[in-house]
C-alpha cells in the first residue's frame, strides 16, 4: 500500500472504532456556558474554517462522482474527507457508508473494504447489514481473520456464543482442505486461540484450555496459545502457574509484542481478548 492508501486507511479505522465501542457521536467538548478563553475562540475559528474547506472539497468530490462514479481516487478521498468531518463531530457516519459500498464492490479481492462497511454499518446500528457483510467474505475467504472476528464479536453481541462457537468449529473443519487449495489461507492458531476466547468468555474452562493445548501441540513456536492459556490462569487467580507461561510467550513472541505481554504478565487479572493478535 502507498503511504497516502496507508493513511486514510488508519483514519477509517480510528473513528469507526471510537464509533462501534464507544455507540455516542464524537463531539468537540465544549463549555458553552463558559466564555471561551482565547485559545479556545482561536481553536473553534480554526475549526469552522477546516470545516468550511472540507465541505468544498466534499461538493466537489460529489460533482467528479457525478461524472464518474467508479473514480477510485475520487471515492477514497470523499471517504476520508467525511471521515474528518466525524472526527469533528460534523458529519454522519451513514456518508462514509456509501463510498464505502462502491469501493468494496470495485475490489471484492480487497477485504478490508468491506470489513470496514460492515463496522461502519454497526457503527449506524444494522447488525443484519454488518452480518451480510462479514459473510459474503467468508463466503470465498473463510479464513479471513478479520471478518471472522467481527463476525464473532457480532454474534456474541447478539448473545449467540454457540453461533459464534459453530463458526469457528465449522472454519477449522475445512482448514486443512483450505490450506491445501491455497496454502496459508486459513491461519489455524488464530481461529483455535479466538475459539478458545470465546469458550473463555462463556466461562466454559476447560474447553478453552483444551483448544490452546491443541494450538501449542500443533506449533510448539507461536506466542499466541501459549499468551492465551497464560491469561485464562492468571484470570482464575493462578499467578505462579502463569507467569512461567507469560515467560515463554515473551520469549516466542516478535520483539514488537515483548512489551505487551510483560505488562499483561504483570497487571491485574482481566478478562481473556476474544481476538488474538
Amino acid at each position: 500500500m502507498s503511504q497516502s492508501r496507508n493513511r486514510w486507511m488508519v483514519n477509517i479505522v480510528l473513528v469507526l472504532a471510537l464509533l462501534a465501542f464507544l455507540g455516542v457521536s464524537i463531539v468537540p467538548i465544549i463549555g458553552a456556558l463558559n466564555k471561551p478563553t482565547p485559545e479556545q475562540k482561536s481553536k473553534l475559528e480554526n475549526e469552522a474554517q477546516g470545516k468550511s474547506k472540507l465541505e468544498d472539497e466534499i461538493r466537489g468530490l460529489e460533482l467528479v462522482l457525478q461524472r464518474e462514479p467508479e473514480n477510485q481516487a475520487a471515492l477514497k478521498s470523499l471517504l476520508e474527507a467525511r471521515l474528518q468531518l466525524l472526527r469533528q463531530g460534523k458529519g454522519d457516519i451513514k456518508g462514509v457508508i456509501e463510498p464505502l459500498e462502491k469501493l468494496a464492490k470495485l475490489n471484492p479481492e480487497n477485504t478490508q473494504y468491506t470489513v470496514l462497511l460492515a463496522q461502519a454499518k454497526l457503527g449506524i446500528g444494522d447488525t443484519e447489514g454488518a452480518a451480510a457483510a462479514y459473510r459474503s467474505i467468508l463466503q470465498t475467504k473463510p479464513g479471513d481473520i478479520k471478518a471472522l472476528q467481527g463476525m464473532v464479536i457480532l454474534l456474541l453481541k447478539q448473545k449467540r456464543p454457540q453461533a459464534a462457537i459453530g463458526l469457528l468449529q465449522d472454519t477449522l473443519t475445512t482448514a486443512t482442505k483450505a490450506n491445501k487449495i491455497q496454502p496459508g489461507s486459513v491461519d489455524t492458531v488464530a481461529v483455535q486461540v479466538m475459539l478458545g476466547n470465546v469458550y473463555n468468555s462463556q466461562k466454559r474452562y476447560t474447553q478453552a484450555l483444551a483448544i490452546y493445548d491443541q494450538a501449542i501441540k500443533n506449533d510448539g513456536q507461536d506466542f499466541r496459545p501459549v499468551l492465551a492459556k497464560a491469561m485464562l490462569i492468571k484470570q482464575q487467580g493462578k499467578i505462579n502457574e502463569a507467569k512461567p507461561l507469560f515467560d515463554k510467550a515473551a520469549a516466542l513472541a516478535p520483539s514488537q509484542y515483548k512489551d505487551d505481554i510483560n505488562k499483561s504478565a504483570s497487571e491485574s487479572p482481566i478478562s481473556s481478548p476474544i481476538s488474538p493478535r
